[in-house]
């Protein structure tokens, strides 16, 4: 992972690990063919939508997933966009999945997510609790980078 990236207006980091599970508890990624399609599938998805992937897991019953995400998407957006998508080419990569996945929803509605960065929340309370001496750019950047 890189750290923080540099946008025309802004500098930050926005990244998520991500966890999901195919409907009613099923195991259809015990099938290394329709798991290394799952992940193709999610990487085309990524790539097409500026998603960075970090790190991706297909397990048999749920998908790790360690993601950038542009700074104007939402966590929602990011999901529907790999849920809906992957969900989509996998039933027409594999016709007999809807059989086992009634109304066409291949994986549950619920979802982990959390964010994650390169410090620790000890390191940003510090940092607000000193703030008094005002804000400025990190170190590694400067105001020539945001003209």
């Amino acid at each position: 992972m890189k750290g923080l990236t540099k946008y025309r207006h802004s500098v930050g980091q926005n990244v998520f690990h991500l966890v999901w599970k195919p409907k009613y508890a099923r195991d259809p990624f015990k099938f290394a063919l329709v798991r290394d399609h799952c992940e193709q599938f999610l990487r085309e998805i990524a790539d097409t939508h500026n998603i960075e992937i970090f790190e991706l897991q297909v397990e048999p019953d749920h998908v790790h997933i360690f993601v950038g995400l542009p700074p104007i998407m939402s966590i929602a957006k990011a999901l529907q966009l790999l849920k809906g998508g992957s969900s989509f080419k996998l039933f027409r990569q594999h016709p007999w999945l809807r059989r086992h996945f009634r109304k066409g929803h291949f994986w549950s509605p619920g979802k982990f997510f959390r964010s994650v960065g390169n410090v620790t929340t000890d390191v940003i309370q510090a940092y607000i609790n000193d703030s008094h001496h005002g804000w400025n750019f990190p170190k590694q950047l400067s105001l020539n980078h945001f003209s």
